[in-house]
């Protein structure tokens, strides 16, 4: 979906370049700079030069661990003596159990009962105590607040505190240093916490140098807080619906983050979960990145015309995580292939008589398409005593090749019937 919503252009009140600065040399205790990479591929699509800023391959899998090291090490003694709690569906919960370790601070993460194997398990193995509760985000979110009243442990905020937004900051110093011809940064938002630190470091640097950067938000159409919010003039809440990127289904955006998304980013946009589905898997087979749903919005906003070339200078998509269950990775490819045209499921009647299942498959081969799976059955719901149901799933070159293969199977005297995801 193309939503965009461009921001007004006014001073923000988001944290100084100076505090900026200050947090990079406390984040580079254990953050280390990530590798920028050459897209071949997203520069012919979009006509100006693309870079993967590659926070996937961070430490923890993702850029949170700046926020929340910076966060922690600002701590006080006593506050660090009662520990701290966080509440998380992955990413954060990694980065905050991580810092905690790494400054001798006890931690408590509360994660959501669904929540995926591998983050579960990585979350505890970095030290931290996980309580599982609720089935969502915000529910769990609610638990880990209890706990704090109850407890005194300090509650760690995933995006809306002036140290977290300084912390995620300091990547946008780094793209500054590694890209010096950067004109446009693609940032994933959830609640706000990368585009706001990032776009607070970039807009001020590039205003000392007199220069202008523009910074492009993106959100998942079915989690996208920031567009309604923008319109109203005031963080608002939304219903969510399910969405692949589950780590930026944020439902409300963050008071202080809103503020700077308002003020110093150029523009939000929205993609849908084939965008989404559509360039992890381009992202997996034409740069050899996994990257999770939420790290592929900026690539999948280029992929869908939303981010405009520029001819000023280098554009850079921030890949922000890659912390991706398999079984979900599984599941995408399957999806981004069909939204690339390159997986078809269809189904066909066919008559019940000898030779009929080898002619569809004469058919297909001719047109050099490759049947994945095939499934042949006579006890299909309203099925005629003379008919069988025949569901094939096949794997097609592209738009033009899936076309070729369907007026095959008509021109051949068969009704093939897609089937969606």
């Amino acid at each position: 979906m193309d939503t965009a919503t461009e921001s007004t252009r006014t001073p923000f009140a988001g944290p100084s370049l100076d505090e900026i600065e200050a947090a990079r040399a406390i984040v580079g205790l254990v953050a280390q700079p990530t590798p920028i990479e050459t897209s071949r591929y997203l520069t012919d699509v979009i006509g100006s030069p693309v870079i993967l800023k590659c926070e996937n391959l961070q430490r923890t899998g993702s850029y949170k661990i700046r926020g929340a090291y910076h966060r922690l090490s600002k701590l006080t003694a006593e506050e660090r003596e009662r520990g701290v709690v966080a509440a998380s569906a992955g990413n954060h919960a990694q980065g905050v159990a991580f810092a905690a370790r790494e400054l001798g601070i006890h931690a408590t993460i509360f994660m959501p009962v669904g929540v995926a194997i591998p983050k579960f398990q990585a979350t505890r193995a970095y030290g931290a105590d996980v309580v599982l509760s609720g089935s969502i985000v915000d529910e769990t979110l609610r638990a880990a607040a209890d706990f704090a009243a109850e407890t005194g442990a300090v509650f760690i905020p995933p995006f809306d505190h002036p140290d977290v937004i300084a912390g995620q900051g300091t990547l946008g110093l780094e793209i500054l240093d590694e890209v010096p011809d950067v004109s446009t940064i693609v940032v994933p938002i959830g609640g706000g916490g990368l585009i706001s630190g990032v776009a607070s470091a970039v807009k001020q640097r590039a205003a000392l140098e007199g220069r202008t950067i523009r910074v492009i938000g993106v959100q998942a159409a079915n989690a996208a807080a920031y567009p309604a919010s923008l319109e109203a003039g005031e963080p608002t809440e939304i219903g969510l619906v399910a969405t692949i990127a589950d780590g930026i289904a944020v439902s409300k955006p963050g008071i202080l983050n809103f503020a700077i998304v308002r003020d110093a980013v150029d523009a939000v946009v929205t993609v849908t979960e084939d965008d989404i589905a559509r360039a992890l898997l381009v992202l997996l087979e034409r740069a050899k990145l996994v990257v999770e749903p939420a790290g592929a919005a900026g690539v999948a906003a280029i992929l869908a015309g939303l981010v405009p070339a520029d001819a000023e200078g280098s554009v850079v998509a921030i890949l922000s995580g890659g912390n991706i269950d398999p079984l979900l990775m599984q599941r995408v490819i399957a999806h981004g292939l069909a939204a690339a045209d390159r997986y078809l499921r269809l189904t066909i009647m066919l008559p019940d008589r000898p030779g009929q299942l080898a002619r569809i498959a004469e058919i297909l081969a001719g047109v050099n398409a490759n049947v994945v799976e095939v499934l042949h059955t006579r006890h299909g719901n309203g099925l005629q005593l003379s008919q069988v149901e025949l569901d094939l799933s096949v794997e097609t070159r592209g738009t033009e090749h899936r076309q070729q293969v369907i007026h095959a199977l008509r021109q051949a005297g068969y009704d093939p019937v897609l089937k969606e995801d």
